[in-house]
């Protein structure tokens, strides 16, 4: 069978059509984004494998010249883990419990100042100053100062947590409600929009990726604020068993304290990314 050869308008004789076509494997888009979820999640999992084998067998120990007392295997800390499962999971609830009080009671007044702030910023900006400041006082300064206002109960622990996560609501909200496009604001003002309609369909509407971001900082600012207040007035929390831990040499009691903590951390951080992702599928960040 003859193949065609065309000419085009220069008089050069073309390659035949046959030539030109190159095989291309064609990807389905739900191919395409199963692989790159599936990259999420096993990048990071052969990461921490070949983390804890590393651990396991001792090369950061030869590394950083320690012994296992100083760095417990990750095989003895399971085994710790296990014996001990039933108080862990007690106190883990009881500081997650903590920590998550304190985050919703700082991050709400956090974004109630950055409202004040936007519809006020006469007065706001002074608020959002001082909550600055607060962030700056140290946890371990901190809790004695609340413990001796609110006693040596949960109360304490969740007004620490309180203070140290307000401050990050409060600068990424305000910074979400002022960062407006001025197309918008102009847009809501030919429709003769008042102060509290554009407060409420494009400001607060427009903070909520900034939220988000602060809600995320946050659960692990939680965590860290609910265990060092435990450290110094508790009887009961992860915070306490690690510090008590520490005291009588029980190293690997010590470390599932942290293990726990850690992956509660991630956890609660997790369950933020899926709320995001609930209210703020119109967002281009969850376009995909």
């Amino acid at each position: 069978m003859r193949e065609k050869v065309a000419e085009n308008h220069n008089g050069w004789m073309s390659e035949p059509e046959s030539s030109n076509i190159e095989s291309k494997v064609v990807v389905p888009k739900k191919q395409k984004k199963l692989l790159r979820n599936s990259s999420k999640v096993l990048l990071p999992l052969i990461g921490g494998i070949v983390f804890v084998l590393l651990w396991e067998f001792q090369i950061f120990h030869t590394i950083f010249n320690l012994k296992t007392y100083q760095l417990p295997l990750p095989s003895v800390i399971l085994e710790a883990l296990q014996d001990n499962i039933s108080t862990l999971l007690s106190f883990t609830g009881y500081t997650l419990t903590e920590a998550v009080l304190g985050m919703l009671v700082g991050s709400s007044l956090g974004f109630i100042l950055a409202l004040v702030a936007t519809a006020w910023p006469k007065w706001g900006k002074g608020g959002l100053l001082i909550v600055v400041s607060l962030n700056a006082i140290p946890i371990v300064a901190l809790a004695p100062i609340m413990n001796l206002w609110f006693g040596d109960g949960i109360g304490s622990r969740v007004a620490i947590v309180t203070v140290t996560t307000m401050a990050a609501m409060a600068i990424n909200a305000y910074k979400g409600m002022t960062n407006v496009k001025p197309l918008a604001l102009d847009l809501m003002h030919s429709y003769a929009a008042g102060k509290i309609k554009v407060l409420y369909y494009l400001r607060i509407a427009n903070s909520l990726p900034y939220v988000f971001t602060a809600l995320k900082i946050n659960t692990t600012a939680s965590m860290i604020g609910a265990i060092v207040g435990e450290f110094f007035f508790s009887s009961k929390g992860l915070g306490y068993l690690l510090s008590n831990s520490i005291k009588v040499a029980k190293m690997p009691l010590g470390w599932s304290c942290i293990v726990i903590a850690s992956i509660v951390g991630i956890l609660f951080y997790l369950f933020i990314e899926v709320l995001e992702k609930i209210f703020m599928r119109w967002h281009a960040s969850n376009r995909t």
